[in-house]
């Protein structure tokens, strides 16, 4: 028999998330080099760039452009894949959301 209880919301810490990609960016060196060829940010600003509001959804957004890097942080990090995408939502919204 099939269970019709609705299933929990995913409560998700999505700042803490796009730490923990940033720290996996930068774990791997080809990927950071590609981040901050994209970004335009130089490696000792981050720190700064990352207090900018919507520093963290473009941190997640790229992750989320390229398939192979955000399944590697998935599997790197036992995040599952759509809690990736619910985190950037979560910070595209802002705090209120």
């Amino acid at each position: 028999m099939l269970d019709r209880r609705l299933a929990k919301p995913v409560t998700v810490d999505a700042e803490q998330l796009a730490i923990d990609a940033l720290g996996y960016i930068a774990s791997e060196p080809d990927l950071m080099k590609r981040f901050l060829d994209l970004t335009g940010i130089e490696a000792d600003g981050i720190r700064e760039a990352a207090a900018a509001p919507g520093f963290f959804v473009g941190v997640l957004d790229f992750l989320l452009a390229n398939e192979n890097d955000v399944v590697a942080f998935s599997h790197a990090t036992g995040t599952a894949l759509e809690t990736v995408q619910i985190a950037r939502d979560k910070l595209d919204r802002g705090p209120t959301g």
